[in-house]
């Protein structure tokens, strides 16, 4: 399986719009960040796990030809709002697999109602797939056994998503002892790590650190970074040795 992530960024980007902070202004490309996302390729598959608005951006960047679905983590715009643009798939492939909670496909039935209706379906429009994720029941994509693993963005659940021995988990605050016994013998694990400072509904440096070395993978990758993290390079070289930050296109390869 191939990891790649499409982004590592908080839901502002860096560089943030119209901010001077040195990390927005830094020459180091490991430091400007789109909206966090992943895909996973296996045999020809690819799924994507959250689509946000730049969404066509790290397509057109990793040139990925089709999809075979997207599994969403929540609702919220930074990992949604790009749904529109799945609509060249759909235009080759047709109705695009969607994999959510019920909650955020209640969610996009909303805010997307030109996509997801029948009824108000806009022509042209590109139409989904609806799968909702019970978080206690695994799922099989294209011969692969998917465990959600479900957890606290501050109030609200979010899904995580474990495949072979890979594990995404972005927009966590906290994660209960069974959840993460469903994290065993993990080849790679990927969390959010937002700031230094606590945070009210994400993990911070300290706190991601900590829960990476309770799950005990082989190696952990931080995604989900806020400019006031700090530079990439700083941070990076004071990890332990086998936790580092991701940042935008770097590829994983898992036998």
């Amino acid at each position: 399986m191939l990891i790649t992530f499409l982004g590592t960024g908080t839901s502002q980007g860096i560089p943030v719009i119209g901010s001077t902070h040195p990390v927005c202004q830094s020459n180091d490309q490991r430091d400007k960040r789109l909206r966090s996302s992943v895909l996973l390729s296996w045999n020809e598959a690819n799924f994507v796990i959250d689509c946000g608005p730049d969404f066509r951006q790290q397509m057109l960047h990793v040139g990925c030809s089709h999809i075979d679905g997207i599994l969403f983590t929540h609702e919220h715009a930074d990992h949604t709002a790009g749904i529109d643009d799945i609509r060249p798939y759909f235009f080759r492939q047709g109705d695009i697999p969607i994999y959510a909670l019920p909650r955020v496909i209640n969610n996009l039935n909303t805010r997307f109602d030109y996509i997801m209706s029948a009824e108000n379906k806009y022509p042209g429009a590109p139409s989904v797939k609806l799968n909702n994720v019970d978080p206690k029941t695994s799922f099989v994509l294209k011969g692969k056994t998917v465990v959600p693993i479900l957890a606290l963005h501050n109030r609200i659940e979010v899904l995580g998503y474990r495949i072979d021995g890979f594990a995404y988990l972005t927009d966590i605050k906290s994660i209960s002892e069974t959840e993460i016994l469903k994290l065993n013998d993990l080849d790679v694990l990927v969390l959010n790590a937002l700031r230094l400072e606590p945070h009210h509904s994400h993990l911070n440096l300290e706190e991601a650190i900590e829960l990476s070395q309770r799950i005990g993978a082989k190696k952990t990758y931080f995604t989900h970074i806020s400019h006031m993290l700090g530079f990439h390079a700083d941070v990076e070289k004071d990890l332990p040795k086998n936790v580092h930050l991701a940042f935008d296109f770097l590829s994983i390869s898992l036998s």
